[in-house]
Parts: C-alpha cells; sequence; structure tokens
C-alpha cells in the first residue's frame, strides 16, 4: 500500500492534534496509527503533538520512537512532572502551528475516526465543534451518572447547551483559542469562553470506546472539582473587568445585616423584651450583651469592610493587568471604513502596517 507524501512542512499547518497523556504505553502507538489512517487520506497539513505529564510506565520512551519513525509529523512535549490534564493540553497547545486544532484524549476511547467528521462541521461555518459521547462507555455510578449531572449544571448556569462538556474530542479554529491560558479543569469549559465572546459553537456526536488497556485517572471526587472552577468561570464572566460590583455587593449587604442587628437589638431591649417571650417570666430583661446579636452585628460589619477593601484591590489588580499588558478589554469581529484622508488616516494606516 503507497501512502501519499508528507507534507510540504515549509507551507502552512492546517490541523494540530493536541493529545495529553499519562501512563499510557499499551495506548500511545495504536492510537497513534490510529490517527494517521485517519488523517492522511485527508490531504491537510497535519501535525500530532503528544505532551507526555510526567509517565513513568515508559510511554515517553515509547513516544521517542514514534517521533524518530515519522518526524515530519510528529512533535512530543515531555513535562518534568505529572501536572494533570489541563497542563499537559496547555503544553501541547503553545508548540500547535495548526490553523485548527483538535484535542484527543491519550486513553484511545476517543475514536480518531471521528476528527473527519467534526472539521467537516467545523467548514460549515462554526468556530467551535464539541463532542458529544451519547453512547457513552464508562461505568454508570461513578462516571456516567456525575457526567450528567455535572454537564447539567454546567449548561445551565453557562447558557451554553451542550450535552458533553467532559468530551475531550473537540475541533477549534486557531483564533477562537489565541490567548488562551488554561488552569485547573477549564479545559472543558473553552466552548463556553468562546461562546462568550460571539463564536459559533455547535456540537457533533462522536462515537465513544471502552477502555481496553491502562487505568482510567479519574475519579467521582474530579466532579466536585467542575463545580468549582465552573463558580470561578461563572466569576469571571460577569466581574472580570468589574469586580468591586460583587465584592461590593456583598459588603453593602453585610452592612445591611448589621444595621439590622442593631435594630432588632434595640427592639428586644426597648419595646417587645426578649425575656418575655424566649425566657421564662422570671428571668430579668437581658442586656445587649447577652445576646449574640452585638457580635453578629459586629461580624457583619467587619465583613462589609474588608468586602468593599477587597473589592477596591482587586480593582486595582484588573486594572494593572490589563493596562500594563496593553490587553484590550473587548474583542472585534471586523471594522468597516471609508479610506483615510489627513495626518490621522495617515497615523491610522503606519500603525496597521507595523501591526502587520
Amino acid at each position: 500500500m503507497t501512502t501519499p507524501p508528507p507534507p510540504d512542512q515549509d507551507g502552512p499547518i492546517d490541523l494540530s492534534v493536541l493529545v495529553p497523556v499519562f501512563n499510557e504505553v499499551d495506548n500511545v502507538e495504536p492510537l497513534f496509527q490510529e490517527l494517521d489512517a485517519a488523517l492522511r487520506p485527508s490531504g491537510r497539513r497535519y501535525e500530532l503533538i503528544f505532551a507526555d505529564d510526567g509517565s513513568t510506565d515508559g510511554t515517553a520512551a515509547r513516544l521517542e520512537a514514534i517521533q524518530a519513525r515519522d518526524p515530519e509529523h510528529v512533535r512530543v512535549a515531555f513535562l518534568w512532572t505529572n501536572r494533570g490534564q489541563t497542563a499537559a493540553l496547555s503544553a501541547a497547545l503553545d508548540l500547535a502551528r495548526g490553523e485548527v486544532l483538535v484535542p484527543i484524549d491519550g486513553d484511545r476511547q476517543n475514536d480518531p475516526a471521528d476528527i473527519p467528521k467534526l472539521l467537516a462541521t467545523l467548514d460549515e461555518g462554526y468556530d467551535v465543534v464539541s463532542g458529544w459521547r451519547k453512547d457513552r462507555r464508562d461505568a454508570l455510578l461513578n462516571r456516567k451518572i456525575p457526567s450528567k449531572i455535572a454537564n447539567m449544571l454546567v449548561a445551565r448556569l453557562s447558557g451554553i447547551p451542550l450535552h458533553d462538556y467532559g468530551c475531550t474530542l473537540k475541533a477549534y479554529r486557531r483564533r477562537v483559542l489565541a490567548g488562551v491560558r488554561l488552569y485547573g479543569e477549564m479545559h472543558r469549559f473553552i466552548p463556553i469562553f468562546a461562546a462568550w465572546q460571539g463564536a459559533k459553537v455547535t456540537e457533533q456526536v462522536v462515537n465513544h470506546r471502552p477502555r481496553t488497556a491502562g487505568k482510567t485517572k479519574y475519579g467521582l471526587g474530579r466532579t466536585f472539582n467542575v463545580v468549582l472552577d465552573l463558580i470561578l468561570i461563572r466569576f469571571l464572566q460577569k466581574y472580570s473587568q468589574r469586580p468591586i460590583h460583587f465584592y461590593g455587593r456583598f459588603g453593602l449587604w453585610s452592612f445591611a445585616g448589621g444595621v439590622f442587628c442593631v435594630a432588632a437589638m434595640v427592639y428586644f431591649k426597648y419595646v417587645f423584651p426578649w425575656p418575655a417571650l424566649f425566657w421564662s417570666a422570671d428571668l430579668p430583661n437581658k442586656t445587649f450583651v447577652e445576646t449574640p446579636l452585638p457580635s453578629l452585628a459586629v461580624m457583619l460589619f467587619l465583613a462589609g469592610c474588608l468586602s468593599i477593601l477587597l473589592g477596591i484591590q482587586s480593582e486595582l489588580i484588573m486594572r494593572t493587568y490589563y493596562e500594563s499588558q496593553g490587553k484590550p478589554t473587548y474583542l472585534l469581529r471586523e471594522v468597516k471604513q471609508g479610506p483615510f484622508d489627513g495626518e490621522q488616516g495617515a497615523a491610522i494606516q503606519e500603525s496597521s502596517a507595523e501591526d502587520e
């Protein structure tokens, strides 16, 4: 069987497949063969970027052998220690040169034969195509049920109606991931960030296969991490450029609670004596200090002060972040304007030429 010649590496790369792996010594070779079989007939210029996340079972040596056999298509990044799937995926993303980026799991549960289908859907005008493992081949109690609950929660809170955020197999246009930095379990939420920025997002049913080699690295506890990360991205969506609104509101509500406690103290002392209702009738009237209200009022006032001060500090940090790096607080889709004239137009043209 003759194979097509390798792509011209001097030209642009059409597709980068990102493969984070950790202790998958028995899976990387067959996965490489499946990826090769799925992508070579496509005629696209592609690269496979394996990111070894500090494997200890011989995966690194196996990847080195694969890269030596096919240096035209395969690149391998080795992390010093195990940092998690998101870190490995971020390392592969930093090395990627393709106009389309496709992450895929290294355990072979994602089917490389689905990549052409994702690319075909992407070519219909979308910016992100997310895989949907409709017939998932995992354990019911500790994988499928928690994942279903988490997906429903994420879809509800984010407003992006995808069925399977946890599926690694997705296709992105490069511009969607420009400047994206991944932390924690954030890789699963990239479609949300993209949709919030105006990208067109859809999903595609993909094949999901049972694991045939190696051990799963995920457990029930990962669901809780996803929920915490979701709270973080919800905060980033609404308050990343105005944190004083979040902390300030909390502080003002705390102040209001403190005022309510003071008012209740006065009421129970002079208007409706506390012991007449809550204590035996023979007890003397309680003083302010003998009720929990003074302590609660002080705690709420302090919480209010600290929240507002934290909001001010967050505003300073946010402004330093944007202004020190020259980051805009918006994303332009396009600009339409007439021909330039005058000194201002010349300055704009010169600035544009320098940027290019």
